[in-house]
């Protein structure tokens, strides 16, 4: 059974900085891609970052310079560090994994209010 985990999300002022990270179990995580996306209130859910098994790194333009996509293989885990957020960064953020197969996380919150 496939399980992806995250974890980290909550609420900081603009500015602020937070690490999410997702734990996965049941695939053989050094072949996924490993992605984050999210999903605002209203909106479609968008591909924020993501690494490939190789670890090219993928951002969208809206968080480049800003955020940073790792991932440790022994530890099978993908983490998104965040940084300089804004209201605007305001969502749900997902855990996805992508080969043979797409599995996706519960979903964290971050709020970025004041």
């Amino acid at each position: 059974q496939v399980q992806l985990v995250e974890s980290g999300g909550g609420l900081v002022q603009p500015g602020g900085s937070l690490r999410l990270s997702c734990a996965a179990s049941g695939i053989i995580f050094s072949l996924y891609t490993m992605g984050w996306y999210r999903q605002a209130p209203g909106q479609q859910r968008e591909l924020v970052a993501d690494v490939t098994s190789v670890g090219r790194t993928n951002y969208a333009d809206s968080v480049k310079g800003r955020f940073t996509i790792s991932r440790d293989n022994a530890k099978n885990t993908v983490y998104l560090q965040m940084n300089s957020l804004k209201p605007e960064d305001t969502a749900v953020y997902y855990c996805n994994a992508f080969y043979s197969g797409i599995y996706w996380g519960q979903g964290t919150q971050v709020t970025v209010s004041s």
